[in-house]
């Protein structure tokens, strides 16, 4: 989930939904994926002070469009927090018009240090899909804890090359709702994200390698070479 942005609900009761989503019917599909990444990069700022990190999702996905799922990574934020671990939920479906739809919430969370679960926060998303094109949105009301809404706006195309290859590439604008409480750069209310990548999948693994970059004037927004590696498993 790139990383994977209204009061949606509260955290307990999104693990409650969760949970009871996941003991749902028997032909529903679960998977995990374990990931390598050079650097972790939310919307283009490093999460991990620029450095490798080790990510792993478990996913469930039933027949009526429901799906749930939880991911980890290792962080660092230079205080003592060393791991995220997020939930989610959503619905995703697909229209005879060949628009695409997920929608869904998830609950952001920080482990490691006692303060470390002040930045917990929950988030809304709606994707839209058309012909390799994306329209995605990301809305909290309590951005990192910090009672401040968020929006991040993104526009991504995913070009398949062959049965191997494919391309992606995307600009998102995050923006902070209330400069006075919480800014970006120098008292900005948003910065400007983009990337761009070359996907490879070879002997069950998948491969991506491209370059990130913000405008961002400080180190944790720098353009950076972007290297991972993943592999799914049915369960």
């Amino acid at each position: 989930m790139q990383k994977q942005h209204n009061d949606i609900i509260k955290h307990a009761a999104l693990a409650t939904v969760l949970g009871a989503s996941l003991a749902g019917p028997a032909h529903a599909d679960w998977s995990a994926t374990f990931t390598g990444v050079s650097d972790y990069l939310f919307n283009g700022v490093t999460q991990t002070g620029h450095k490798p990190a080790l990510q792993a999702s478990l996913d469930w996905a039933g027949e009526s469009g429901i799906y749930g799922g939880a991911w980890a990574s290792n962080v660092d934020f230079d205080d003592d927090t060393h791991v995220e671990f997020d939930t989610y939920l959503g619905y995703a479906t697909e229209f005879d018009t060949g628009i695409s739809l997920d929608t869904g919430v998830a609950v952001y969370t920080y482990h490691g240090a006692t303060h470390s679960s002040d930045s917990n926060y929950p988030e809304a998303y709606v994707k839209l899909g058309y012909a390799g094109f994306n329209l995605n949105v990301w809305y909290t009301y309590d951005y990192f804890g910090l009672d401040v809404g968020h929006v991040v706006v993104m526009l991504r195309k995913d070009l398949q090359i062959n049965d191997d290859w494919s391309v992606s590439a995307w600009v998102d604008r995050s923006t902070s709702l209330d400069s006075d409480r919480f800014a970006w750069d120098e008292g900005e209310d948003s910065y400007l994200h983009w990337q761009v990548m070359a996907n490879r999948s070879w002997q069950d693994f998948d491969f991506s390698l491209g370059v990130s970059g913000t405008d961002l004037s400080y180190a944790a927004g720098d353009t950076r070479v972007l290297f991972s590696v993943s592999r799914s498993f049915a369960l």
